[in-house]
Order: C-alpha cells, then structure tokens, then sequence
C-alpha cells in the first residue's frame, strides 16, 4: 500500500511579536476547539515562533497530513484579525512512499492579505496536463 503526503515549510511574518503572540494563542484556541470538530480548521499543520520571542516571524509546515487549504484559511483568518497587508505565499510538494502514476506533483498558492484575496495558483499535474494537449501555457 502506498501512502500519500503533502510537503510544505514557509514563513509569514505578522509585523510585531505582539502580533506573532496573538497568532499562536489564536492557532491554539483554533486547536482547541478542533478536538470535537468533525471538520477540524487547523488540522494538517503546525505553526511556531522562527525567531526568539522578540520576532514576528511564524513558521508554518506540514504535520502528519499537510493540509494546504487549511493553511489558506488560517493564514486569511489571520489576515483579518492581524489586519495584515502584501502578498504572502507558499509552495508545496505532493509526495509518495512508493511510485505511482500521478502521485507527484506540487504547487504554490498567493494571497493579497490586504484584500483577503488569492492572486493566483498553480499545480504541476495540470500544467503538465495542459501543456501535453498543446495549450498555451506559461513556463
């Protein structure tokens, strides 16, 4: 049997280490409550402090699941709370314990934080897809 992942680590830095401490507490309440969720909201990640308490830079990477759009959603919740601003983005990777047709690939995914928005998005399946059907695709 093959076993399937999502791969992920970046950063997002939130501003002040006041913000980098209300993110956490948030993340942990989001936990929290969580434990009873059928449809768990932060589950698929993890998030820490990258720097000492007097940064605001926050790691966020993939646990057990790696769960992408669980951290679109955090990272958009947090945009509102934290009313952060710029782009922000992250690259993943879709991994296998053993070969198999279609079960590598990865992506990344931009957020305007500002207007709470994606910009844009990519996945290497259909890009590969669509560029072997001789669609324009940019490289």
């Amino acid at each position: 049997m093959a076993d399937y992942f999502t791969h992920f680590s970046c950063l997002i830095d939130v501003g002040t280490p006041d913000n980098a401490a209300r993110a956490l507490a948030l993340f942990q309440q989001c936990r929290d409550k969580d434990q009873d969720a059928d449809d768990p909201h932060v589950a698929g990640f993890d998030l820490s402090r990258q720097d000492a308490p007097e940064g605001s830079a926050l790691w966020i990477h993939d646990d057990d699941h790696g769960d992408i759009e669980a951290v679109i959603h955090f990272v958009l919740r947090l945009a509102e709370d934290l009313d952060l601003s710029g782009l922000w983005g992250f690259e993943y990777a879709n991994t296998c314990s053993r070969a198999r047709l279609g079960a590598f690939g990865g992506g990344a995914h931009v957020i305007h934080l500002g207007n709470r928005t994606t910009i844009g998005w990519t996945n290497t399946n259909e890009w590969l897809a669509a560029a072997l059907n001789g669609e324009d695709v940019d490289a």
